[in-house]
């Protein structure tokens, strides 16, 4: 019943949906129906949201249930990340984005110097910007500063499904910011996401 609220807005889910490792778009659909989820993380770049005429991943997300979170993963620059960012919210997808700035293709571990800078601009621009970062304590104290709805720090690489690797870092984020910190990446069974809700952490986000 206690619902997380973020500049206003009300989340039903502690667990968000990513979209990236889906066969097709009915496996996608039918996983996110049965998670429960109530945000879906939708890639800018991997979604061609300007033309709709073909079948399209949004086809399968029902605005009116989910709420629609693009995210600029892919995008190594800040520019990049600026240009997807600004596309999502011209096609009237949201004016929240999950913001990934690569600095790794190995790992896709974030650029926390670009990712930094890109959410000053963005948040001057009036995203609501959910920075992918590391599980570093200063980093995410500079990205609230920097105008921030929330942090989203890793919990292990993408796609690793390795779980949180170092819940002492993610206690003392929560500590020193006063944001929602939503935990993104790594995550890889339900113990993970038990361990997350226990360190007080605002949601989880399976991708």
């Amino acid at each position: 019943e206690d619902k997380l609220v973020i500049r206003g807005i009300e989340f039903k889910s502690r667990l968000w949906a990513g979209t990236g490792k889906y066969k097709d778009f009915e496996e996608t659909a039918r996983a996110i129906e049965a998670s429960g989820a109530d945000v879906v993380t939708v890639a800018v770049r991997r979604v061609n949201i300007t033309d709709r005429k073909s079948e399209n991943l949004l086809d399968f997300i029902d605005p009116k249930k989910y709420k629609i979170l693009p995210n600029t993963a892919g995008c190594y620059t800040v520019e990049d990340a600026l240009r997807y960012s600004r596309l999502a919210r011209e096609a009237g997808v949201s004016d929240m984005i999950k913001l990934e700035v690569i600095g790794d293709e190995k790992t896709l571990f974030p650029d926390v110097i670009g990712l930094l800078e890109a959410t000053g601009v963005l948040a001057k621009e009036g995203f609501m910007v959910f920075p992918y970062t590391n599980d570093d304590p200063i980093m995410a104290k500079r990205l609230a500063d920097a105008g921030a709805a929330a942090v989203m720090p890793l919990a292990a690489p993408i796609g690793s499904g390795l779980g949180i690797r170092n819940p002492y870092n993610l206690k003392i984020i929560l500590e020193t910011i006063d944001l929602p910190v939503i935990v993104d990446a790594g995550v890889g069974t339900a113990s993970d996401v038990a361990i997350a809700m226990e360190l007080g952490c605002d949601a989880v986000l399976l991708n």
